[in-house]
């Protein structure tokens, strides 16, 4: 109850630093949240063998943790004389994950990311606190910032109840803590035209590095990361990449967000240079996107350029092309669905076992659902109900609103669409008069379509990322090019 109580605590204060009306007050829950964060993570895991290679290697650790913080200093300083740095060091951090060794389990973190979420907060608070009259009036918090922040809140209340609080402690540790942090900086970064395509470029390389890592995956039939993708390609008639992500979805979730925002680039450019640059850019990464396999992204690649065409044209144009291109799409499953891995004895099987995980969620979600069963307890909870084994048994349903409803019910349901129809009108209102606003609309969208067939909404940082950055960009009324 301790840890559920610090838990409340932590993602309270977290909250504060988004909508608390004075920036110094915003500056002082910064921190407290960036300091209680690890705090209760290493409180939390005291008592296992989770520690072990900190407490076997005394040194080496205190070596590490110094090296650590000198680069936070580092960074933190280049975001003070700089403040523009701070959004392209997320952008450029946002897709590593590094496997950490801990006990008997290997969990994949976002390091590079934390650190520059620590070093962002310690560039923006720092000179609040110390110099609060020189600093500029900022702009106040609305309603989405309130149902953001409400949500992470009601997730930590919610773990009090569940029967795998430790989980819900986790992920509000590794993801929901840190990502308000992230999320309340890119609100308040200063945007321009400059500062958005110098993001894209940033994304364009990395993607592109990342699609040659995976056509050298695909040529060689050898994965660098996740043993669970290694061994099923062993027993599947096709051959999935994940490039440096640990998950085929993961990675092409990441492939068509910046494919969408190449689309965008494309259709609201005007030169030939750069229209030319964003399709052959284009073709490179659909060609890597293919080698997922991926259906789901696929699917929320369909979603994002039908919104940009709504965005750019009309939305019956869009919703005509997107019409013509299901239906094609539909014809070409039927007549190969070898192609797709439709080619299945059962639902289930043709899903990867997602049908029975969504069905199982549901019947969680009849049992209590009012309030559900807790925060961060699908697992265990299906793992119970369904008598299945932890092999079959996952994080989530691979479907983001019967998660949501299993473990939150109809409080945690009501929260998630709100957010969703706030966020929809803060990013769509004025976003077909600006091809970045757009872009980030449309890649919202995708997204939000691509938790509808996996997991991860709130738990990925692009969410965080499209929403501090579509915030940020709705107070512009348009970004005009630079003197």
């Amino acid at each position: 109850m301790g840890a559920t109580v610090a838990l409340i605590a932590v993602a309270a204060v977290a909250a504060i630093a988004v909508v608390a009306p004075a920036a110094p007050l915003r500056a002082g829950a910064m921190l407290v949240a960036l300091l209680m964060t690890p705090v209760l993570l290493i409180a939390h895991v005291a008592d296992s063998d989770q520690l072990s290679p900190l407490t076997d290697h005394p040194a080496l650790a205190v070596a590490a943790g110094v090296v650590g913080l000198l680069v936070v200093a580092a960074l933190a300083r280049l975001f003070q004389r700089r403040p523009e740095t701070f959004a392209l060091a997320v952008v450029a951090t946002l897709p590593f994950r590094v496997p950490i060794q801990s006990g008997a389990s290997t969990s994949n973190l976002l390091v590079p990311l934390y650190a520059v979420i620590a070093a962002g907060v310690l560039a923006y608070a720092v000179p609040r606190l110390r110099h609060r009259a020189t600093i500029a009036l900022e702009p106040r918090p609305r309603l989405l910032e309130w149902v953001l922040v409400g949500s992470v809140v009601l997730y930590a209340v919610q773990a009090s109840y569940s029967i795998d609080d430790d989980k819900a402690l986790e992920n509000a540790v590794f993801f929901y803590v840190p990502f308000t942090l992230m999320f309340a900086l890119l609100a308040r970064q200063r945007w321009t035209r400059r500062l958005a395509l110098q993001c894209l470029g940033v994304l364009i390389v990395l993607s592109l590095i990342f699609a040659g890592i995976g056509a050298v995956e695909y040529a060689t039939r050898h994965l660098f990361l996740n043993p669970k993708v290694i061994a099923s390609n062993q027993f599947e008639s096709y051959f999935r990449v994940n490039s440096l992500f640990f998950d085929p979805n993961i990675y092409g979730r990441f492939l068509a967000t910046v494919m969408i925002f190449l689309a965008a680039m494309l259709l609201w450019s005007r030169t030939k240079r750069a229209a030319l640059l964003a399709f052959f850019v284009l073709a490179l990464l659909w060609g890597g996107l293919l080698l997922t396999f991926s259906q789901t992204s696929f699917a929320a690649l369909l979603v994002g350029l039908a919104v940009l065409g709504g965005l750019r044209w009309s939305p019956r144009f869009a919703a005509a092309a997107a019409t013509v291109i299901l239906v094609a799409g539909i014809a070409f499953a039927v007549a190969s669905p070898s192609t797709l891995n439709l080619d299945r004895s059962s639902a289930d099987s043709a899903t990867s076992g997602r049908a029975d995980l969504v069905q199982g969620g549901v019947d969680l979600f009849t049992s209590e659902p009012v309030e559900g069963l807790g925060s961060g307890s699908f697992s265990r909870e299906y793992r119970r109900a369904e008598k299945a084994s932890s092999e079959k048994a996952v994080s989530a349903s691979h479907t983001v609103p019967v998660t949501i409803g299993a473990e939150q019910g109809v409080i945690g349901l009501a929260a998630y669409l709100a957010l969703l129809a706030l966020a929809a009108r803060r990013l769509f209102r004025g976003a077909s008069r600006d091809g970045t606003r757009a872009a980030v609309a449309a890649a919202f969208a995708a997204l939000v379509a691509h938790t509808l067939g996996y997991a991860a909404f709130l738990e990925d940082p692009i969410t965080w990322a499209l929403l501090g950055a579509g915030v940020g960009l709705a107070r512009l009324p348009a970004l005009a090019p630079e003197a």
